[in-house]
């Protein structure tokens, strides 16, 4: 199923006013995607995650979430744990690059009263926390290498040693463990337990990122928008497909959680009903180059009739004069380019990207053969 594709199709999906230029619907961006246990599940690959999650919620074995940072680990675990046999008890999380050095070993399993210096109380851990529930270890690549043995006693015989204590405590929790990092490269350089590796790797569920399923962004887009407008208190009613193909061409290397600061970016931007190309963040690290290039090449500007703009305003305004003289020199330079977008944005020397957010917003003419342009987008 293609959203956009579905988008196009329906006679309710996509508005000309009072939006700008061709638009979809906030409503429509959703089609074809569920709400599951707290996710959002439309593509194929994340079906196979949700069906990962059926088989071993269940049971109280260990499971190890691997993915990119951003892709929604902690989503994963959420739902093990609501889908399990105990989704009533704790839920606990813990950060493993979180852990002091000097007291590692407490953090995890808890220490006795006076067993170190300023040990002056008795503490539980996070495992013994979790008793009854579920234990999150994210980032568990971060763990210590002396602590590894530790944690794999814990996994396979359910029992944890505090600091201090010369008893056991057995703990009946589900553990679940996630990571950004390579594990199985990290056993071959020495850093991380073959052992305890093979352990946590038996019920193993792979998160794909975002990239590999473009196809999902504009579920995920209405889905922020929707949940920005309830926290913001704004009625975004329609996405431009300007900014609808650039967020779907762009590769989110932050995956989920970059595309959801970028939508809350763009909504505190957006002050009608629609969400355009120039509410966007810049998106990557190489700013407006990085933009460019995720950008459908747009041969030419149709430059459309404009209202004179006055010679002398009747306000002394330092931001009207500004944007009236941008506008000037934007319609200088696409006349002179014969309304060719990088000929212009040259002229200019600013980015192709820049040109477009102009014309967008001075209202100077339409994007013409924009919507050509999908045999540029990413393979599905």
């Amino acid at each position: 199923m293609d959203l956009n594709n579905n988008a196009a199709a329906s006679p309710n999906a996509r508005s000309r006013a009072p939006c700008e230029f061709q638009s979809v619907t906030v409503e429509s961006l959703s089609w074809g995607a569920a709400h599951i246990s707290g996710i959002l599940v439309y593509s194929a690959q994340f079906k196979e995650v949700l069906a990962s999650i059926s088989r071993f919620a269940p049971h109280k074995n260990s499971v190890l979430i691997q993915g990119e940072s951003g892709t929604g680990k902690e989503l994963v675990a959420r739902a093990l744990h609501s889908l399990g046999p105990v989704p009533k008890g704790p839920f606990v999380t813990f950060n493993c690059s979180n852990l002091m050095d000097s007291l590692a070993e407490s953090q995890l399993f808890g220490h006795v009263k006076g067993a170190f210096t300023d040990a002056r109380e008795e503490s539980l851990g996070y495992f013994r926390s979790a008793d009854g529930g579920t234990l999150f270890l994210d980032e568990i690549g971060e763990l210590p290498l002396r602590l590894q043995p530790k944690l794999l006693r814990a996994v396979e015989g359910h029992e944890i040693q505090p600091v201090g204590s010369a008893r056991t405590y057995k703990v009946e929790m589900k553990l679940v463990c996630a990571t950004n990092r390579d594990l199985l490269s990290m056993v071959k350089d020495g850093s991380f337990r073959a052992d305890l590796y093979y352990r946590l790797n038996a019920a193993a569920i792979v998160i794909p990122p975002l990239r590999d399923r473009p196809r999902a962004i504009p579920a995920f887009v209405g889905h922020f928008i929707e949940q920005y407008n309830r926290l913001f208190g704004k009625h975004i009613r329609c996405v431009s497909q300007t900014a609808l193909d650039v967020m779907c061409a762009y590769p989110w290397p932050g995956n989920i959680r970059e595309l959801g600061h970028a939508v809350e970016s763009a909504m505190l931007m957006a002050d009608g009903d629609e969400l355009g190309l120039w509410h966007l963040p810049v998106l990557g690290e190489n700013g407006s180059d990085e933009r460019e290039r995720s950008l459908p090449i747009i041969p030419t500007v149709t430059i459309e009739a404009a209202a004179p703009i006055a010679e002398e305003a009747t306000e002394f305004s330092l931001e009207i004069a500004i944007d009236a003289a941008s506008k000037r020199m934007l319609l200088r330079a696409l006349k002179a380019a014969g309304g060719d977008c990088q000929h212009t944005a040259r002229l200019l020397g600013i980015s192709r990207y820049t040109v477009y957010r102009m014309v967008a917003r001075h209202h100077l003419g339409s994007l013409r053969d924009y919507h050509s342009w999908p045999q540029n987008r990413p393979a599905h």
